[in-house]
């Protein structure tokens, strides 16, 4: 049963601390293997917990986070918000776009479609990571990046605190994101895709074409 306390102490050197009771008592150890939060806790901050007992029996504290209004902003890191406003940014061009016809809904689909399957991967793949079960394939989720998925990857990454602190992953992830951009951007202006653009039914290129040529 969860219980109510503060963190009254916290050593984030050594990644450990102690929470006092909310009803008095003893103090409950607690190591930031248990910190269900964001970020890394903070003493004095006031807690939930539950007293689970280690191998030698010593009362410690399992699964603790923060409570009430500083665990809502706690879980929210600032990471979301800039992945948000950066994707929310991104669909607004391609929904301005699609407005003035100068984007088949075609391309805004694609983006749509894939990024919410791609952001369900992240999660089931972060379920089986904390459950020890299979994973997908880094490889796997790079291709969906790389084929307009890449904005709900990066959502999901800040949400679900998934693959955000593997520098390899994030390496391939943002050149993933730079070549489809790339792409869109060839796909858009450039003079050899003109035969797509017909085909697709929408030529940005006459548009801007005297400001860049």
């Amino acid at each position: 049963m969860n219980q109510k306390g503060v963190l009254t102490t916290w050593n984030d050197a050594k990644g450990f601390g102690f929470i006092t009771p909310e009803g008095g008592g003893e103090r409950v150890f607690a190591h930031i293997r248990s910190f269900a939060g964001r970020g890394r806790p903070v003493s004095n901050r006031k807690v939930v917990y539950r007293v689970v007992r280690d191998d030698q029996g010593r009362p410690r504290a399992g699964g603790f986070q923060y409570a009430g209004a500083a665990r809502i902003g706690a879980n929210v890191a600032p990471g979301v918000w800039v992945a948000g406003t950066f994707v929310l940014g991104f669909f607004a061009i391609l929904a301005g776009l699609l407005y003035l016809h100068y984007l088949p809904v075609s391309i805004l689909a694609a983006y749509g479609v894939v990024s919410l399957l791609l952001f369900v991967m992240y999660w089931i793949d972060k379920r089986a990571a904390q459950r020890g079960a299979q994973r997908t394939a880094e490889k796997t989720l790079h291709i969906f990046e790389l084929c307009c998925g890449w904005p709900g990857a990066l959502l999901a990454q800040q949400i679900f605190r998934h693959k955000t602190r593997k520098g390899s992953y994030q390496f391939v992830f943002w050149l993933a994101v730079l070549a489809n951009l790339g792409a869109l951007g060839w796909l858009l202006v450039a003079p050899g895709a003109i035969s797509w653009r017909q085909q697709l039914g929408f030529d940005l290129s006459t548009l801007i074409q005297p400001l860049i040529w």
